[in-house]
């Protein structure tokens, strides 16, 4: 009976411990633009099994952009916030956000650029008049950050809102907006075609070539935890380094966005992508919260000591 009664209590205990040993910890990752190359470490690691390998299971979800993506971490409906504006992550840190940055996203602008149809008359920014309409995506945004660089430089555009870029294409096409904004691959199908043309690129704002522009950011229910931070860094790097030199993760991605593997090889080249792409410097921040506080986005530049607690280590 007490052989019978171990045998019993080994059968019962066994798949619970199975059960631990495999568990995940199940993330929610929200991306702006999630269609876009920068942003798929997140994407083509949980396709590629790197997360699983490290005992992370991630659910993403698109969002319209940084603003988006930033509030979907702030009230823990997401716990990882992918391409999230720089200048979004320090207001809402400065007011008491539960939020910390775990890495660069994107440095520089390279990877943003406007357009025009193939029928405008204009040729160039210089064209712009006080008419003329120029899009971005939403306030605080990296896009946002880019076309008041433009205006600063004597751009005589009217900024408008116009959200994500399907939106932001019809409202092109349709003549609602004169300049519209767009990052690789998406429009560069269209751009081949004919229908319309590139006239700018974000890095044509000296300013904003050496800034991260956009970041990484987890809630602080992960920042806290450090066996699960540990691994998510673990599993980030080694999606990212994916992402970047295996040439198998360009070709599921073009499959993914629909679009010939050659015209995305193209583009990471020519908008310099992985150059951008890098995960450990948080760099140009002095020169972000002046343009903070100069566009109001910020009323006081953030300390030292508040900045050595928003950027976690690099882990």
């Amino acid at each position: 009976m007490k052989a019978f009664r171990r045998i019993w209590l080994v059968c019962a205990v066994l798949p619970l411990l199975s059960s631990a040993a495999t568990a995940e910890d199940k993330l929610k990752v929200s991306i702006g633009q999630m269609d876009t190359w920068v942003n798929q470490a997140p994407v083509l690691g949980q396709r590629a099994g790197i997360f699983k390998k490290h005992g992370i299971e991630l659910e993403n979800f698109a969002t319209q952009g940084s603003g988006e993506t930033l509030q979907a971490v702030l009230s823990n409906a997401a716990q990882i916030g992918v391409g999230v504006g720089t200048i979004g992550v320090l207001r809402a840190y400065s007011r008491g956000a539960p939020v910390r940055i775990f890495g660069a996203s994107f440095t520089g602008v390279g990877d943003l650029y406007w357009y025009v149809r193939a029928n405008s008359p204009i040729k160039t920014l210089a064209d712009a008049t006080a008419s003329t309409t120029i899009a971005f995506s939403s306030n605080g945004s990296s896009v946002h950050n880019v076309v008041l660089g433009f205006t600063s430089q004597g751009v005589k555009a009217k900024p408008v809102q116009t959200g994500g870029l399907p939106a932001t294409l019809t409202q092109v096409l349709s003549g609602q907006i004169d300049v519209g904004w767009a990052t690789p691959p998406f429009g560069l199908k269209e751009a081949a075609e004919g229908t319309i043309r590139i006239i700018a690129n974000g890095n044509d704002v000296p300013s904003l070539r050496d800034q991260t522009v956009r970041v990484e950011i987890v809630h602080d229910s992960v920042a806290n935890n450090p066996d699960l931070m540990k691994r998510l860094m673990a599993a980030y790097r080694e999606s990212l380094a994916y992402l970047m030199t295996n040439p198998e993760a360009t070709r599921l991605y073009a499959e993914q966005a629909r679009v010939p593997e050659s015209l995305m090889t193209g583009a990471i080249e020519k908008f310099r992508l992985r150059e951008g792409k890098q995960l450990d410097k948080v760099t140009g921040l002095d020169a972000i919260m002046d343009d903070g506080v100069k566009f109001k986005f910020l009323d006081n530049p953030l300390s030292q000591d508040q900045i050595n607690k928003l950027i976690l280590p690099p882990g």
